[in-house]
């Protein structure tokens, strides 16, 4: 099939004029690109057994491109589109200018880069060869050598490839010194111990076989990855993919979303945006509250980049972004925790195929779905339970349920601070929390001292939505009764329909002083009426602050506040409380 759409190709473009042929500059099918030239030259060869006009051309920075061409524009745009549709050369495969490329180093002694079309496709005789199988052309089996010939085999390999057989070396246990490139006595001795832990007689020489099994073993971690490098022009970004593993899903600005698809539980993002050090530092504020990025892990802002390390007991993600000519780039990559060794080999290819394309993604990409509780498509990291609490000291201390601090791997107070528990009493239902750093609270809660009145107005402060709101709001209700259902003289009923995020917020009189301190809803079980709550009484908080190391502040003012100041003051004195798994 290939031969025959080949075949009508070439015969429509004999018939081009010879003056338009003269007029277009030609062009390149970069169909690989290799880090070494010694790998280069081997992809040239097993390309060159199938494809006509196979050349090799430096790019630059220690990588070399294997290309076929030149052509005129259209046609090498057919030669594409037929080669991939036949699966004779790679997906990302693409059209590039003579402009791309440096020297050339494949054919040996060849110079096409003066903007000649190659004479085979001028007027071939018949059309070329396509090799309709796929797969590579077989490369013969390494033969095994004797020691002198394993080192005069050994002297052609460049410093790319010595450094890589230390790299491999390393990884296999045997090598743990520098990489160098060097073959001294240490790498000797570790080709040694590589030769006899795989059964072969241990000269300290490695044969062009063993070099090959080695190299096998390095790379067996990649087997069924399908490491390509994926070119995405809307992000402006290349680099080397798992696209067996993960497969592109969306564009939410600033992230190319890439999906697992399979078993592995794997995510990446490719990061592209417009800004400056400012942008920068956003992001990488707004990057820690993602959940895809757990906590802990060590992390850094230097200067025009920064790098994210989030370790969890499910994951780990590592994301990394430049700076560069008021560009943001970048990318990260989620991986399942506990395969350290395919993730920091996967990693490292991921950094060094990095590369830095024109352009970068429009913010009107994407479907622009807006959610709360998403960043660009992603989830933001969320408490496991949030509640409410006021302080009841200068240096930060706050008062809250026992519940809303039962079980938390961490505690934040105002999603900022981390705070640890002083003192927990689970039968009254109160705990004291104390931030690791001292706080400089706007209002620290003073206790009412003369009993209140049944049915006077009282008011409860509280984060009711957990914190959605970014403030708290005050409900107003009546006080209902001295004590509790069954006579609790810990508690007071109160007539007041308040929200689970309320619990642990401040009951306050008509002028500001605390009355009590709302409890959760529940109630040994029972479900209660909308407008019933239930608060621990004054007499209930000042033990238990006591018992905490603090002395309360008293009052006896029964003065009356207007309900724009009485919030206020409420709000200075309320905190959110968060429970963090």
């Amino acid at each position: 099939m290939a031969r025959i759409l080949l075949g009508f190709i070439f015969s429509i473009f004999i018939a081009l004029p010879a003056a338009r042929a003269q007029e277009e500059p030609v062009v390149w099918v970069q169909i690989e690109a290799q880090p070494s030239l010694t790998e280069a030259q081997a992809a040239a060869r097993r390309y060159g057994a199938s494809l006509a006009d196979v050349n090799g051309f430096s790019l630059g920075n220690g990588w070399y491109a294997i290309a076929l061409g030149p052509y005129r524009r259209e046609e090498a745009e057919r030669v594409l589109q037929v080669y991939r549709s036949e699966g004779v050369i790679a997906r990302d495969s693409y059209i590039a200018a003579s402009s791309d490329y440096q020297q050339q180093f494949w054919p040996i002694g060849t110079n096409l880069l003066d903007g000649q079309v190659a004479p085979a496709l001028a007027a071939p005789d018949s059309p070329p060869v396509v090799a309709l199988d796929p797969a590579p052309a077989p490369v013969p089996e390494p033969v095994d050598e004797t020691p002198r010939q394993a080192r005069e085999s050994e002297s052609q390999l460049d410093r790319d490839a010595r450094a890589t057989l230390q790299e491999a070396m390393t990884w296999a246990g045997v090598y743990d010194g520098a990489i160098d490139a060097a073959f001294g006595q240490g790498t000797r001795a570790a080709m040694a111990r590589w030769q006899t832990q795989n059964e072969y007689e241990a000269t300290g020489v490695l044969t062009t076989r063993q070099r090959a099994e080695l190299l096998r073993q390095f790379n067996a971690v990649f087997d069924g990855l399908g490491l390509e490098v994926v070119r995405d022009n809307a992000t402006g970004i290349a680099m080397e993919l798992p696209t067996a593993v993960v497969d592109f899903d969306r564009y939410e600005p600033p992230f190319a979303h890439f999906n697992a698809t399979g078993d592995i539980d794997a995510r990446v993002l490719l990061i592209s945006q417009t800004g400056d050090r400012t942008t920068l530092a956003g992001l990488y504020d707004i990057m820690q509250t993602l959940a895809i990025v757990p906590e802990n892990g060590p992390r850094s802002l230097e200067g025009d980049s920064f790098t994210l390390i989030g370790e969890g007991a499910l994951q780990i993600s590592h994301t990394q972004v430049w700076l560069r000519d008021g560009a943001l780039k970048g990318f990260t990559l989620v991986w399942p925790a506990g395969d350290e060794a395919r993730r920091s080999r996967l990693l490292g290819r991921m950094q060094d195929s990095f590369e830095w394309l024109p352009g970068t993604l429009d913010p009107a990409e994407g479907s622009g779905a807006q959610d709360i509780d998403l960043v660009s498509g992603l989830e933001i990291r969320k408490p496991k339970q949030a509640r409410s609490g006021f302080y009841v000291d200068a240096s930060g201390a706050v008062l809250t349920t026992a519940e809303a601090v039962a079980g938390c791997g961490r505690i934040t107070i105002d999603e900022s601070y981390e705070a640890d528990v002083v003192l927990s009493d689970a039968a009254l239902g109160v705990a004291i929390l104390r931030p690791r750093m001292p706080l400089a609270p706007l209002r620290v809660a003073s206790f009412q001292e003369v009993t209140p009145r049944l049915l006077s107005d009282v008011a409860v402060a509280g984060y009711s939505y957990g914190g959605l709101l970014g403030a708290p709001t005050v409900t107003f209700g009546q006080l209902a009764e001295l004590e509790g259902l069954n006579g609790e003289t810990h508690l007071k009923r109160l007539a007041l329909a308040a929200l689970e995020g309320d619990a642990g917020g401040p009951v306050l009189d008509a002028g500001g002083a605390v009355l009590g301190m709302l409890l959760t809803r529940a109630q040994d079980g029972r479900a209660l009426p909308e407008e019933v709550s239930f608060a621990a009484t004054n007499g209930t908080l000042q033990d238990v602050l006591t018992r905490g190391g603090i002395t309360p502040r008293l009052t006896s003012d029964q003065g009356r506040l207007s309900a724009e100041a009485l919030t206020d003051q409420a709000g200075d004195m309320t905190v959110l409380v968060s429970c963090w798994e």
